[in-house]
């Protein structure tokens, strides 16, 4: 089965995934479907929410004499009449549920498979939160044994194997580990129902980062048993690919409403905020007047409704760069959820998380709270300007956050500090913390968009920052003209271009590479309108284009060339195998499965070098995918050609 990432934002990714019965795009709801009580049918499923797989279960289909003829018969999509891509369920909640089920691991396999599934699962263990350590470690070592021997029992059929562990985040990394070495096809991060029902979300998002930490990228993760919207966007910004439901039943049966905030009791509501088909063609009053029948399956209508709505704002939030913002907004709907949230500023987590981020938005960065100044994103950012950028002097003068770009918002200010001191340097205290006025053009510092003043945790946060940053600088804070003062007096002449030129390319490429990019006579070409750098040329060759959608620079061929020469193996590469040289040198792009090495620094979107195993230069491009993903998948793009070798 192919899977393959085809847009991305945070961990979160739009990807396709081929099954026998059709292309299902990720992130993706599966309905859970019980053949003894449909409330709502496949077809139906189709036809109103576009549905493109289900999961129903195999243990409950298995032990009814007239459905377990009917599917050996038939098939399970014929059973259930559905054309497109089932997932099967093998019995495992209910053990859970239960207790002990009369379920042999191997023969519940061979059944999925034989029905037709186009993802059976393996008998797993289920992990309870109040487990001990020694109980959980036990439950991994048996899942990981049936899971081993149910792999030659799969056939042409996708095989899960789910995650077990508890809340214990090692052993969920260490059985991730365990599954990801065994030929397997789908991942789901199992028994998490518990942590869900008892809105322990701080323990969920351990064990969905300790889980995703542990496994592959290549393939499809699915949260088991995690039904409820509320969750959907920080899910699958953790790396989550595929959700199931069968809360939009239970909660209708128990005349419930599901909404992106929580549940409301129908008895409770007088007014229905909501604009779904069902919400729309009813008031409170007349939901209520239905007979109970009708009623609980316009409300499973309606969760159905309101749970896919959720899945199409992420994917939209993906292919926008915006899914921070809804992951920060939904987590204040929900208390637990927002306490949830201070996981993520762990270091730890916060440099995984940063592995997968890529380093440019096609939108601005937008502040929602105390949580946006710990995004992976900006963490990145601040990493790569203590590490690689080189301040001009190790004096400065400090303007208060103003308006953007910086260089535009100070410039009469700038001019007069300017006129006294050339070689001062310039900085603004910003909502981000320091700003080098040289990175003022630059993702995300001029495309950013804060409140005059936000809340006292960020202004802490980019104050500690600003202090860091200028703790060996003598600053001096602009208090209008009497600050020019305090400045001594240098004429020196400065190339206020190169060294903006110099300051991006160290952030983008390395520390020092803006000094062998600019290792010669240097010619730049701005803007008529604006008069900002748009081209590069050194000794008359194009080496830099400069974005204005994000101030980053393109790599042009003749840029690649002189770092390919100057910067040493295997900064800023992806190796290619012998196999793929033929097509880059025709300008095809690279896919994943012809990668056999790549710099661990370079990041989705960042630009490289693309080099055969002799390190050869053959192309340059802009990386898709990160190194582990490059090594990892089997299809799709790891890096979109630009230029080749001629």
């Amino acid at each position: 089965m192919k899977f393959e990432i085809k847009e991305r934002d945070a961990a979160g990714r739009i990807c396709r995934f081929t099954t026998p019965h059709g292309t299902v795009t990720t992130p993706n709801l599966m309905p859970v479907i019980n053949p003894n009580k449909l409330l709502i049918t496949p077809q139906e499923m189709r036809n109103w929410f576009h549905t493109e797989i289900l999961i129903t279960n195999s243990y409950i289909i298995n032990k009814h004499e007239r459905l377990h003829k009917e599917a050996l018969s038939k098939g399970v999509h014929k059973l259930i009449k559905f054309d497109g891509a089932i997932m099967t369920d093998s019995g495992t909640f209910q053990s859970y549920v239960y207790g002990d089920v009369a379920v042999d691991p191997l023969e519940i396999v061979a059944f999925q498979r034989d029905i037709g599934s186009d993802i059976g699962t393996i008998l797993d263990v289920f992990g309870t939160p109040d487990q001990t350590k020694a109980a959980a470690r036990q439950g991994i070592g048996e899942t990981v044994k049936r899971a081993k021997a149910s792999v030659p029992l799969k056939g042409e059929m996708a095989l899960a194997c789910p995650i077990q562990g508890s809340i214990y985040p090692e052993l969920r990394q260490r059985c991730a580990q365990q599954v990801s070495n065994i030929d397997a096809d789908f991942f789901p991060i199992g028994g998490v129902v518990p942590l869900m029902e008892n809105q322990r979300y701080t323990d969920l998002v351990k064990v969905i980062l300790a889980s995703k930490k542990g496994l592959t990228p290549a393939k499809p993760v699915h949260l088991f048993g995690a039904g409820h919207p509320l969750i959907f966007p920080l899910a699958v910004a953790l790396g989550c690919d595929f959700f199931d439901s069968s809360a939009y039943a239970k909660y209708a049966q128990d005349e419930r409403m599901i909404f992106y905030w929580g549940t409301e009791k129908l008895e409770d509501m007088s007014a229905l905020p909501c604009s779904c088909p069902v919400c729309s063609n009813h008031t409170a009053a007349e939901l209520k007047e239905l007979e109970r029948k009708e009623r609980i399956v316009e409300l499973a209508k309606h969760n159905l409704y309101v749970s896919y709505e959720e899945i199409n704002k992420i994917k939209h939030a993906i292919s926008t760069g915006t899914l921070w913002e809804l992951v920060e907004r939904r987590a204040t709907c929900n208390p637990y959820l927002l306490e949830a949230m201070n996981v993520l500023r762990i270091e730890d987590h916060k440099s995984f998380l940063e592995y997968y981020e890529p380093v440019s938005k096609p939108t601005a960065l937008f502040y929602t709270g105390s949580q946006t100044i710990h995004r992976p994103g900006v963490y990145r950012l601040h990493t790569r300007l203590f590490k690689r950028f080189r301040p001009s002097s190790n004096q400065a003068v400090a303007f208060p956050e103003g308006k953007k770009p910086y260089s535009a918002g100070y410039e009469e200010q700038i001019k007069k500090i300017r006129k006294k001191n050339t070689q001062i340097a310039i900085l603004i205290d910003s909502h981000l913390g320091p700003v080098p006025l040289e990175l003022d053009e630059m993702y995300p510092y001029a495309q950013s968009v804060f409140p005059k003043i936000s809340d006292i945790e960020t202004e802490d946060a980019a104050t500690a920052l600003f202090d860091s940053f200028t703790k060996n600088m003598d600053v001096l804070s602009w208090k209008g003209n009497s600050t020019l003062t305090k400045l001594k007096t240098s004429e020196k002449e400065v190339d206020r271009d190169a060294q903006r030129i110099s300051a991006v390319c160290d952030m983008q490429f390395g520390r020092g590479c803006g000094d062998v990019l600019l290792g010669g006579d240097i010619a730049v070409v701005k803007s008529k309108k604006t008069d900002k750098i748009r081209n590069v040329y050194c000794n008359g060759r194009h080496i830099l284009s400069m974005r204005a959608s994000d101030g980053l620079f393109t790599l042009k061929l003749d840029g690649a060339k002189i770092l390919h020469k100057k910067i040493p193996f295997p900064l800023l590469r992806v190796v290619v195998h012998d196999d793929a040289v033929p097509f880059i040198k025709e300008g095809k792009s690279v896919f994943a499965k012809f990668v056999t090495d790549c710099d661990e620094e370079l990041r989705p979107l960042d630009e490289c070098l693309i080099v055969d195993i002799k390190d050869q230069l053959l192309a340059v491009g802009r990386c898709l995918l990160n190194k582990t993903e490059m090594l990892s998948f089997s299809f799709g793009m790891a890096v979109k050609t630009r230029e080749k070798i001629t």
